[in-house]
């Protein structure tokens, strides 16, 4: 299967390019691109052509990703958790159990947000080493997380 790379200014596609068995979630680091592959993979493509880097190996179903600046948080919505990857390695750091059928994953500058569809949840992990923080009910099967930055009035 393959992902398709547009330039923002008109939508042109400049390349469409092999990203693994049944891609999913896509993500970028700065300079590589980062795509989730069913049933349980992520592949590592070089921006600026496209090149396979590698494939890693994370939970059953891996969905979404989000890059937190050093490093990749990928929700597995078959096993209710979330494995983190180093960016420049894909080696994984950790592997942390979050709500029923995680699916959206967003990070807020220092701690990683997930949206779980099969209870209702959003977790909160702490992005240096995975820990709850918090688990926060919303409405019915939530899967994508936005984080907003308010400030304060004079």
């Amino acid at each position: 299967m393959c992902k398709s790379v547009l330039r923002v200014s008109d939508g042109t596609v400049l390349g469409t390019f092999a990203a693994g068995q049944r891609p999913n979630g896509v993500a970028f680091d700065g300079t590589n691109i980062w795509v989730t592959n069913l049933p349980s993979s992520v592949s590592k493509l070089r921006a600026s052509d496209g090149a396979m880097l590698g494939t890693f190996s994370v939970g059953l179903y891996p969905t979404h990703i989000a890059f937190d600046g050093r490093n990749l948080w990928v929700t597995n919505t078959s096993v209710n958790t979330v494995t983190k990857l180093r960016a420049s390695d894909g080696a994984v750091l950790g592997t942390f159990t979050v709500g029923a059928n995680p699916r959206g994953v967003a990070f807020d500058g220092e701690n990683v947000w997930i949206a779980s569809s099969g209870n209702n949840t959003v977790t909160e992990l702490r992005g240096a080493d995975g820990a709850i923080l918090g688990t926060f009910t919303v409405g019915l099967t939530p899967s994508g997380v936005v984080l907003t930055v308010q400030t304060s009035g004079s």
